[in-house]
């Protein structure tokens, strides 16, 4: 499985003049934790960046900062880490473990925006394998014990 298969293609997005207040707004509004911030309003959105709901608490809301006056550019991380559609989850996980990330853009092979992966996607995935598993595990112990007896 990889990222392309299991990313949220409805994907919120914000742009670097966007006001921190409306960025808000869109979080509230659309239930989500992070907006991407794309680099303009070409339909190809290519992301440039994330702000999260702690990017707000902890950059601006605790510091005392007037939130209406900073725009998205003015918070969202410096560095983003993105991967593409056809990277495994193995590698998802691993560079949201390195980099300490919980979110991570999709992109296609041309660097536009194609979904997002929040590590609950994946948490969900993984369960779901490993009670694949946990049931292979009991079906076998079963079938073991009717052969044996």
């Amino acid at each position: 499985m990889n990222a392309g298969e299991i990313c949220n293609r409805e994907v919120i997005v914000a742009y670097r003049d966007t006001n921190l207040f409306d960025a808000a707004k869109l979080m509230r509004d659309h239930h989500v934790g992070s907006l991407v911030v794309v680099a303009d309003r070409h339909p190809d959105r290519v992301p440039i960046g994330i702000v999260t709901d702690r990017d707000l608490i902890v950059a601006v809301i605790a510091k005392g900062v007037d939130f209406r006056a900073i725009d998205v550019g003015d918070v969202m991380g410096r560095e983003l880490f993105t991967v593409r559609e056809e990277d495994s989850i193995v590698d998802v996980l691993r560079l949201m473990r390195e980099r300490g990330v919980r979110r991570v853009p999709v992109i296609t092979t041309n660097g536009a925006l194609a979904g997002i992966v929040a590590i609950d996607d994946v948490l969900d995935i993984v369960a779901e394998e490993i009670g694949e598993v946990v049931h292979a595990i009991a079906r076998e112990r079963g079938r073991e014990a009717r052969v044996r007896r």
